[in-house]
């Protein structure tokens, strides 16, 4: 019998590491709520393509990963922020194959295009 393993992810370079790493629904207490853990490299794949704009092809060469994986990893993502907001569960942002640039925790970089860094506020 053949046993195939899975090929080792490959590290996902990140350009931000948030300094808030739950969300809950207000007036639920976190022990009584069911979790949902969106990986660091989820998070960074929301970021390039939903708050800056980027189109899948820069944004994976960003994080230095092929296309066709920032499309996997985006989509992931989209669906465990829909799960979380529609089921009511607290929203975790931790780990993943990640390599962290040097300087980025909980900042967004100088050169960011974010929607904040031109004016808009949330």
């Amino acid at each position: 019998m053949l046993l195939s393993m899975a090929r080792p992810l490959q590290p996902r370079k990140i350009a931000f590491v948030p300094q808030v790493n739950v969300f809950k629904p207000v007036g639920t207490p976190r022990a009584a709520l069911k979790e949902t853990i969106l990986s660091l490299d989820e998070l960074e794949a929301l970021r390039l393509a939903d708050l800056n704009g980027l189109y899948q092809e820069a944004a994976a060469e960003k994080m230095a990963i092929s296309r066709s994986a920032f499309a996997r990893t985006l989509t992931t993502a989209r669906g465990k922020i829909a799960d979380a907001l529609i089921h009511g569960k607290s929203l975790r942002l931790e780990g993943g194959p990640v390599q962290a640039g040097p300087g980025r925790a909980g900042i967004c970089p100088s050169d960011c295009p974010c929607r904040h860094r031109r004016g808009w506020r949330r």
